[in-house]
């Protein structure tokens, strides 16, 4: 069994997925994420701006975010992001205990923004989706050293500005 696989299954029975949920989006990961990424979190997540669009399954590993949908009424599966971490822009993420909710927004690289709203079942829950989301965007940007294009020097000795000496009449 490869890591994607190893981390997958448990995440989803963590997350509360029925197993015939998880077996149905499986193949569409799979194609999406390579075997040897470990997956971080898997989750049912909305749309605010659309909530009639239908279920969206939410996965996220160390290098990729990947999303899906199923319509509602012919229950088909739908790819509908699937992208690298580091092509998304301005991700932020506002956690609510008081309704038990997390919205995650995120630029694509197309310049299309994009929402999500993950619901959690309990108030504890909504802090370790905050934990692992910081996991995943603040210390991955956190871990990329500086790039230094050019240093300015200090001017030399010669090409400073004189002073001027005021000049006393007697």
């Amino acid at each position: 069994m490869d890591v994607f696989s190893r981390t997958f299954l448990p995440a989803a029975a963590e997350a509360g997925l029925a197993v015939q949920t998880a077996s149905r989006h499986m193949p569409v990961f799979r194609r999406c994420v390579g075997s040897g990424d470990a997956t971080v979190l898997v989750t049912r997540c909305s749309r605010p701006d659309r909530p009639l669009i239908g279920d969206h399954l939410l996965l996220l590993t160390h290098r990729r975010l990947v999303i899906t949908r199923q319509t509602r009424v012919l229950q088909r599966l739908r790819l509908h992001l699937n992208t690298e971490l580091r092509e998304l822009s301005h991700v932020t993420w506002s956690p609510d205990p008081r309704l038990r909710c997390v919205e995650l927004a995120a630029t694509a690289i197309d310049g299309v923004r994009e929402r999500f709203l993950i619901r959690a079942q309990h108030p504890q829950q909504v802090w370790q989706l905050d934990a692992l989301l910081n996991h995943a965007f603040r210390a991955r940007v956190r871990s990329v050293a500086p790039r230094i294009v050019a240093k300015v020097a200090d001017a030399p000795a010669a090409a400073q500005p004189a002073t001027f000496q005021p000049v006393v009449a007697g």
